[in-house]
């Protein structure tokens, strides 16, 4: 190569602006991707002009063919042992410059070796091909004399001949090198000429020149496509000098990592068997293999080899089988004494295999051990449904208790508030009882204290006593004289009234009586009975003893919660009632509430509306007299039963269920017969028509329309039989609706949250629509909706947080809520219609047991009245469901249990959805939180920062390691392969999980 000075740019115009084109033609002879081609393009003309001058400077040193028929003359076999000595002497120093040139030039130049006219691969081939032979005469024994020698050499050739002959096997390509052995039988001097060429490096530099070739798309399509090539390239292991067999190797190796190359190698190596009269694949390999084992560079290429021919398939019996062959050639034996090798690379390619290792014997257990596993799981899965069953027994059976001890309790209540009325009854009367004794003791000690007085006054001479005819005592004042102890005429006039109330004093002066007290006040009237008047008065009494709330002040603007309030005259027995809110934002952290709530915006007002219930209207299929589908449908119908008319009729009139199933009785109701067949059906009987003559469901038809009140017997018979099953589904729904209501109204758990959410409800709404008392259940919906002003929270969320820092105790609240979503489910108004339709039916029943003595109905009677008592005593229970609504603030009338118990369990998914949301952005914000930190002590840090990156570097390496593509043979694949691919890092095998079971035969080849 010629390197010439640099020229100017020339002046760039229309008729000189192709000298340019150049530039674009290089882009092919480069032979650049579409990519780079492009941005070649996109380049300023000084930079183009640059690459013109760089491209001409650039001058090749041999064109193609002047190798080529240096590499002919090497092959001619009628040159002179002279000639042909000088030859050889420059044969290698030609092959090195040729790997050069097709390393170094253009694609163009390597185009031009390679196609049609200059056949360049085939005479590299050939060459190969009489390199390696002579090698292998020499490495055969040419010690031993050229006689010896020339009948190996045919022995040989005619062993190639022969394989060329018979070689029909397709994946076998053996027959394809006979060509590169000339067809002729080799001679004495070509035997002589090869001992020459054995000394020589070049069948290790044919093998750089082909790895040159390769590299390019072109070049590598037409090795793969070629006759003989890889089959040389394999042959080539063939050689003293362990330099090239790891070179070999290693071009190997990286071909099978090529779609489609690992079946060609294994051609290759079946071609290695049968020239090489080996008993077994790759038996010569591992021959090698343990006799080099002071070269560690060809056992790192041996191993590194052995490994990606036996992992890189994906067919995991075909993966194991292969293993199993080099098993027999001794390698796991090897590997065992070699696994403890001083070489690092050759321990890790070793490490590397055994872990790329299938244990069939392991799988086979673990399939077995699969196998019982899913035994186990069967078994285990069977259990749990007979457990799920038996838990719901449980439930049932714990609901009905929890359902009977409500029912209890109610009673107890009941039987409490008569106790109660008559303990105040009682207690009034005893009190006013004692009241009037203590009126009586105190009128008596009064009257002794009066006598006492006027004794004395008597005795003082003040007064005088004298009985009256009529019996009474007249009290005569004496005059003249004050009286003694200091005593007045007035004192005498409060002694004289004193007594006047209870009889037989009278009272005379001789003089006008000065100062004389008045008489004591009448006492207060009786309290009046209670009346409807009093109602509104006490009503207002309540609302005025009701505290009023003050308004709170907020710090910043908060969004209005669209919750529903109760007025403060609802609040009265109600829950909110019984709780506090004010007490509790004592509690609460209100400025970080504020901090996360605060808006300038009001919140969307949320529209409630109400949904309306659709009533479905059944549409009756009118069906016409004897119509022929009503024949064929009550024909399907009568085959159900598998009995006769008469037997069919007989079990009707007696009410026979054991001989008639219900299913069949229901299906029969639709068949009554209607007016207009029944007088068809008389008619035809009255004209005396033989029956036979009439079809089998029309004889049916007569014989049933005489059964005499066929409807009632009818709808009878389905009463008694639908009974047990009615009740049965009746009393579950009834006894969900009672425990709920149970469990809501009496828990603790709950009405602190509601205290909570009342709380701050009011703390939002205060400054804009004042504080309330209690809100609409169906306000717990709307704690969705109001949302921090990041958007990122809810009230909701909000609340489970507080709940959790705050009131740990009532995360589980939901725990103490049972049985609400079966109650929600339940429809009290059809279930209480259900049981008024099954008193109705027990009515029929006693009716029809009154006029007719049926020993079925009576056993009926007998066996079931208990049975819908205890069920209407359930349905008039469930009606206290109403006192549960009215507790909570609500309507009876206006919201059903399909209403009521619905809220709480909305309110419990969500607050659930909450408490994992907050978990989840907890998490999120402690990672935020980490890689801050992390990004902090990087900056702080350089020399931190680097180590981080370098061991972020290494994990990718080992992720691209176990996600090894699959290589496709374009330009640079197999130098990319070989120098970057595995030259560090050993070949991990694809791994789907060793799910799949491996064939027992593949095992045994």
């Amino acid at each position: 190569m010629c390197f010439s000075g640099p020229m100017p740019i020339p002046i760039i115009t229309d008729q000189n602006n192709r000298y340019f084109e150049p530039i674009y033609l290089s882009g092919n002879s480069m032979n650049l991707p579409p990519d780079k081609a492009r941005l070649l393009r996109q380049y300023d003309n000084e930079k183009k002009w640059d690459l013109i001058c760089d491209q001409e400077r650039f001058q090749v040193k041999n064109p193609p063919h002047t190798y080529i028929q240096k590499l002919r003359g090497y092959l001619d076999p009628k040159v002179t042992r002279k000639k042909f000595r000088r030859r050889v002497h420059e044969s290698t120093k030609v092959l090195r410059e040729l790997e050069i040139s097709l390393r170094t030039n253009h694609i163009g130049w390597v185009r031009e070796f390679l196609n049609d006219e200059n056949r360049g691969l085939d005479i590299l081939v050939e060459y190969l091909s009489f390199a390696q032979c002579a090698v292998m005469l020499d490495f055969e024994g040419l010690e031993n004399g050229d006689d010896f020698s020339l009948d190996k050499a045919k022995s040989w050739s005619r062993s190639i001949e022969d394989l060329h002959q018979n070689g029909c096997n397709t994946l076998v390509r053996s027959a394809r090198q006979s060509v590169l052995r000339y067809g002729s039988a080799a001679n004495s001097k070509t035997i002589k000429n090869s001992r020459l060429v054995s000394q020589k490096d070049d069948v290790h530099v044919c093998i750089m020149c082909l790895r040159a070739i390769m590299n390019y798309q072109y070049g590598f399509n037409l090795v793969m496509s070629h006759a003989h090539a890889v089959n040389e390239i394999a042959l080539s292991l063939n050689n003293k000098n362990p330099r090239t067999k790891a070179l070999v190797l290693e071009l190997l190796a990286a071909v099978c990592l090529v779609r489609g190359g690992h079946e060609i190698i294994l051609s290759a190596f079946d071609n290695f068997k049968e020239v090489c009269k080996e008993k077994h694949r790759f038996e010569k390999l591992m021959e090698y293999f343990r006799s080099e084992d002071g070269n560690i560079d060809f056992m790192v290429a041996c191993m590194q080899f052995i490994n990606i021919v036996v992992h890189s398939v994906e067919d995991m019996n075909f993966r194991v089988h292969l293993q199993y062959e080099f098993t027999k050639l001794g390698l796991d034996d090897f590997l065992e004494k070699s696994k403890h090798t001083e070489s690092d690379k050759l321990s890790v390619q070793i490490q590397a295999y055994l872990d790329n290792v299938f244990d069939v014997g392991g799988l086979l257990e673990d399939a077995e051990t699969k196998n019982v596993a899913l035994e186990k799981v069967e078994e285990l899965e069977e259990h749990l449904s007979h457990v799920t069953e038996k838990l719901l027994d449980v439930e049932n059976e714990t609901m009905m208790k929890v359902a009977d001890l409500e029912k209890q309790l109610l009673h107890k209540d009941k039987e409490l508030a008569t106790i109660k009325e008559t303990y105040e009854s009682t207690s009034s009367q005893v009190h006013t009882l004692r009241r009037m004794i203590q009126e009586k003791d105190a009128a008596f000690q009064r009257h002794n204290n009066i006598e006492k007085q006027l004794l004395e006054l008597e005795q003082q001479g003040t007064i005088r006593l004298r009985k009256q005819p009529d019996g009474d005592i007249a009290i005569e004042a004496l005059g003249g004289g004050g009286l003694v102890g200091g005593a007045s005429l007035g004192d005498l006039g409060l002694l004289t009234a004193s007594m006047s109330g209870s009889g037989g004093l009278r009272v005379t002066t001789p003089a006008p009586i000065e100062a004389v007290a008045p008489p004591p006040p009448p006492p207060p009237p009786a309290p009046p009975l209670p009346s409807e008047g009093t109602e509104s008065e006490n009503s207002q009494e309540n609302q005025l003893s009701i505290r009023i709330k003050k308004p709170i002040k907020t710090k910043f603007r908060l969004p209005v919660f669209n919750w529903t309030a109760l007025k403060p005259n609802q609040i009265n027995g109600t829950v909110f009632n019984e709780i506090d809110d004010e007490r509790v934002l004592e509690e609460l952290d209100l400025e970080k509430f504020e901090e996360l709530f605060k808006t300038k915006a009001q919140g969307p007002v949320v529209d409630l509306s109400c949904s309306k219930s659709k009533v479905s209207h059944k549409v009756v299929n009118k069906v016409q007299l004897l119509d022929a589908n009503r024949s064929k449908n009550l024909a399907i119908t009568l085959r159900k039963a598998n009995k006769t008319t008469e037997e069919i009729c007989k079990a009707i009139q007696t009410f026979d269920l054991k001989a008639l199933p219900v299913d069949f009785v229901e299906c029969l109701m639709r068949f009554l017969p209607t007016e207009a067949e029944s007088k068809l059906l008389r008619q035809y009987e009255r004209e005396r028509r033989p029956l036979d003559q009439l079809a089998e469901e029309d004889r049916f038809m007569l014989l049933f329309s005489k059964i005499e009140r066929l409807t009632q017997r009818m709808s009878i018979i389905t009463f008694v039989g639908n009974f047990n099953d009615n009740v049965n589904m009746l009393t579950p729904q009834l006894n969900a609706i009672i425990a709920a209501s149970a469990s809501v109204k009496s828990s603790p758990k709950l009405k602190k949250i509601l205290e909570i959410i009342l709380a701050l409800g009011n703390y939002m709404n205060s400054s804009k629509r004042g504080s309330v008392y209690g809100f609409k259940l169906q306000s717990l919906d709307l704690l969705l909706d109001t949302k921090s002003t990041d958007r990122k929270m809810t009230l909701l969320h909000y609340i489970a947080l507080v709940v959790k820092e705050k009131y740990p105790e009532l995360a589980t609240f939901y725990n103490e809520l049972h049985f609400v979503d079966k109650a929600a489910a339940v429809s009290l108004e059809n279930v209480l219609l259900d049981v008024k339709e099954l008193g109705k039916g027990m009515d029929l029943v006693r009716r029809e047991c009154s006029l007719h003595d049926h020993a079925v109905l009576k056993g009926f009677l007998q066996t079931s009245d208990t049975h819908l008592d205890k069920l209407q005593k359930d349905g008039k229970t469930a009606e206290a469901f109403n006192n549960v609504v009215l507790y909570f603030g609500e309507s009876p009338k206006t919201t059903p249990p399909s209403v009521f118990f619905p809220v709480f369990v909305r309110f419990i998914k969500a607050y659930k959805e909450a408490v994992e949301g907050n978990e989840q952005r907890k998490k999120q914000e402690e990672a935020m939180r980490e890689k801050l930190l992390a990004q902090e002590a990087k900056q702080r840090d350089p020399k931190k920062r680097q180590q981080q990156q370098e061991l972020i570097a290494e994990l990718r390496r080992r992720q691209a390691k176990d996600h090894r593509p699959v290589y496709e043979g374009k330009d640079g694949t197999i130098e990319d392969i070989i120098t970057g691919g595995f030259s560090s890092v050993p070949y991990i095998g694809k791994d789907p999980g060793m799910k799949s079971l491996i064939s027992c035969h593949h095992c045994c080849m």
